[in-house]
């Protein structure tokens, strides 16, 4: 019966042609290491956001007067709901990691180098909506938690003028946070930035399957480099399979992710959750501490050393917009970070002010 349908199948698509082609002939640089595989385990890590969320989607109830019950009752009373729930609520802080990772490791390896400007600005555009994602699903469970933070978020258009009370206020629905700032996150969050982000997704691995894998700048690669006068396609013929060899490794490395997920969910099942995501929101009561997830720290301390918000935000989003075009500022040839020292360090001193800004951030 098995092979009757794989013989189905093969005669209209042709499986093994492209098993062959696409999988077991592609090449990958020989010495390609584990942190190329991080694209694969984000990739991994938004599916099981996905799922996770869809399952979420059949208990929760998108109203101001009901959302905060609906995500109790998927916690106490929904078989499993519990389960779902602290996957997606883990998943979510450990996606933001896995990408902030990939981002790091792309830069260090210098891969967002000439012809793959247009794989960094995908990759980029990914990042800062996967933030998006997090931002609008943050106020999803109507907690005190969630209402204050997103109050407090959707603050800042107002250091603009002229614009910035618009801008707050078609993020609001209103004055205030309220029922029409849930839903309209809500849409946000399971209408709006799925599509946008799959199409994103789709392209950025066309790109990288239409280019080839970038080789890294450390070790032997076995490879003649040569430069980039037009479009080629960076084959890797001494390199190693795609499929059985760099497979495992991503194999390896999204069982790992999975295995921190279900450690934190089965040890650690309070550190995305703190006491005031249980209770529901009040706008009567503003707690005494309100800070956003670990990885709005940063943003969050740097704009309380600034005095002033608008020169504060405005510096933010220039160093944001640096980041964004960074691979057409960066116009040397030479890809190993080890023999460019004025990049190294400020790579190193611009992760090093985040890391302190974040702890800063937490403990401040």
């Amino acid at each position: 019966m098995w092979n009757k349908i794989k013989s189905w199948v093969e005669i209209r698509i042709g499986l093994d042609d492209f098993v062959r082609t696409q999988l077991k002939e592609y090449r990958v640089p020989r010495n390609i290491n584990i942190f190329y595989t991080l694209g694969f385990v984000a990739l991994a890590a938004y599916l099981i956001q996905a799922v996770s969320g869809f399952f979420l989607l059949l208990y929760y109830v998108p109203h101001s007067e009901h959302a905060f019950r609906s995500v109790q009752d998927i916690m106490n009373k929904v078989p499993y709901g519990w389960f779902f729930r602290m996957m997606h609520v883990v998943g979510s802080n450990l996606m933001v990691a896995v990408v902030f990772l990939h981002m790091f490791s792309v830069f260090f390896m210098g891969s967002y180098k000439k012809p793959r400007e247009m794989t960094w600005l995908a990759g980029a555009f990914m990042m800062f909506i996967v933030l998006t994602f997090c931002l609008s699903g943050y106020l999803l469970p109507w907690s005190q938690l969630s209402y204050w933070a997103t109050t407090i978020v959707t603050t800042m258009p107002t250091a603009f003028p002229y614009v910035g009370d618009f801008a707050a206020g078609v993020l609001r629905g209103g004055e205030h946070v309220s029922g029409i700032t849930l839903n309209r996150f809500f849409a946000l969050h399971v209408a709006l930035l799925p599509p946008f982000v799959v199409s994103l997704i789709g392209f950025h691995i066309f790109l990288v399957r239409r280019i080839g894998i970038s080789t890294p700048p450390f070790g032997e690669s076995g490879e003649e480099k040569r430069p980039w006068t037009g479009y080629r396609h960076e084959s890797h013929l001494k390199g190693h399979p795609f499929y059985p060899y760099f497979v495992q490794k991503e194999m390896l490395m999204a069982m790992a992710y999975f295995a921190i997920m279900f450690f934190i969910i089965g040890f650690m099942p309070a550190l995305f959750l703190p006491e005031d995501t249980n209770t529901p929101a009040d706008p009567m009561k503003t707690p005494a501490h309100i800070k956003p997830e670990w990885y709005f720290l940063a943003p969050y301390q740097m704009l309380k050393l600034v005095p002033n918000k608008f020169l504060g935000i405005s510096l933010q989003m220039i160093l944001a917009g640096i980041f964004l075009i960074w691979p057409f500022l960066d116009k040397k040839e030479e890809d190993n970070i080890t023999k460019r020292p004025l990049l190294r360090v400020t790579f190193f001193i611009v992760l090093i002010v985040w890391i302190v800004l974040t702890i800063w951030g937490k403990y401040s």
